[in-house]
């Protein structure tokens, strides 16, 4: 990433840390949490997670002993390396689509009302989309040629899973990215940074899992009985950030919190 945009992110967050954009954050990181819960994605972790470590499913699940410190650390260790080098890896790829897609949004300005409606009639078709209402749009690009297994490939297998899994993913990072352009206030900062976020809510799930694998199991299959619920419920954030947007509200709801953080005095 260029300095120009780690300095305009810096601008957009130090300037514009009011308004759309406190709305888009916890939007941008529960649509990264609803990525890694959907049907595409979580069934991969554990294999992912041994790919990108190097050790077996048995390994990862391993009850390590007190007396078994050193080995304790050295599978922590990998985890840790390679879920991190595996998430940067598709944060590379996420935060650059973020940080072009707001600058190419910033050229549209001119226009804040039409690029509004526009990103909500998108925002609810992607919402239908990813509840499997527009089956088309669920397409994978699978990769099938892979790096080596290991931390040295993990940052490539990142970059691989952010391309190949864009039709899985792109419903949620596509209304992510959209809300870069939103409050009259896209940037290729602000596009960085909320797809960062996304990638946060996306990636710090990932490393968990590898830290706490085995327990981690269990809370998959929790999760798997449930999955229409998670599907659901993402679909309904995409169609309410749509429907937002489509109506004019998500602007208003950005100047009402603009008004209550000028307003606001520290209490000490």
């Amino acid at each position: 990433m260029s300095p120009y945009v780690l300095a305009d992110a810096g601008s957009t967050f130090g300037h514009a840390a009011g308004g759309s954009l406190l709305l888009a954050i916890p939007v941008a990181m529960l649509a990264g949490l609803v990525s890694f819960l959907s049907p595409c994605v979580l069934p991969l972790v554990p294999g992912y997670l041994s790919y990108v470590t190097g050790l077996s499913g048995a390994d990862l699940a391993e009850e390590v002993t007190t007396d078994d410190a050193k080995r304790r650390w050295h599978v922590s260790g990998r985890v840790l390396a390679g879920s991190g080098l595996f998430v940067l890896g598709l944060a590379a790829v996420y935060v650059s689509e973020g940080a072009f897609f707001g600058h190419l949004g910033n050229h549209l300005l001119a226009h804040p009302t039409a690029v509004d409606r526009v990103g909500g009639v998108i925002a609810i078709l992607l919402g239908l989309a990813f509840v499997g209402l527009v089956p088309r749009l669920q397409r994978e690009w699978r990769v099938h040629r892979l790096p080596k297994a290991g931390l040295a490939g993990a940052p490539l297998l990142g970059m691989l899973f952010a391309v190949g899994w864009t039709p899985c993913t792109g419903p949620t990072l596509a209304v992510v990215i959209g809300l870069a352009s939103t409050d009259n206030a896209a940037t290729a900062g602000r596009g960085a940074l909320l797809t960062f976020v996304y990638c946060l809510g996306l990636g710090l799930p990932f490393i968990a899992t590898g830290l706490a694998f085995r327990h981690a199991l269990g809370a998959f299959a929790v999760v798997k009985r449930h999955y229409g619920v998670v599907v659901w419920a993402g679909g309904a954030l995409l169609v309410a950030v749509g429907v937002l947007l489509l109506t004019g509200e998500w602007e208003a709801l950005s100047r009402d919190l603009r008004n209550v953080l000028q307003g606001y005095t520290a209490p000490v």
